[in-house]
């Protein structure tokens, strides 16, 4: 199983393999031709509030992972994150995030949780 992160400003590369946009919003200056986006699961990534709780420095990247894990847990989170590991099964994956730290992002702690990690 491969699964990486990206920026999703970064041009495609051949070995992305299925380009997933993990991101609620849709990246600022991007047109979708450039982005290359093969799925967008909008329920798969963090809920608003969780997202400007995050992004107002009010809590630490741990508290923000177990929160996020939470609301994984919810049925259709749950669901479209079993798919992505089914995509991963079967060939490379890139997870796409506009996050200028993809590091301390919500597609890091995805990452975590589908137990791989490709660079």
């Amino acid at each position: 199983m491969s699964v990486r992160v990206r920026r999703v400003y970064e041009p495609p590369e051949p070995d992305d393999g299925v380009r997933v946009l993990v991101d609620r919003l849709w990246p600022r200056g991007l047109s979708k031709d450039a982005a290359h986006v093969d799925e967008w699961p909008k329920a798969l990534t963090p809920s608003t509030e969780l997202r400007r709780w995050y992004h107002a420095g009010e809590g630490s990247f741990e508290e923000f992972a177990d929160r996020y894990e939470a609301e994984l847990d919810a049925p259709e989170a749950a669901e479209l994150l079993g798919h992505i590991r089914e995509l991963a099964g079967k060939g490379p994956v890139t997870l796409l995030t506009a996050s200028k730290e993809p590091e301390q992002s919500h597609a890091e702690v995805l990452v975590r949780l589908l137990g791989s990690r490709s660079r």
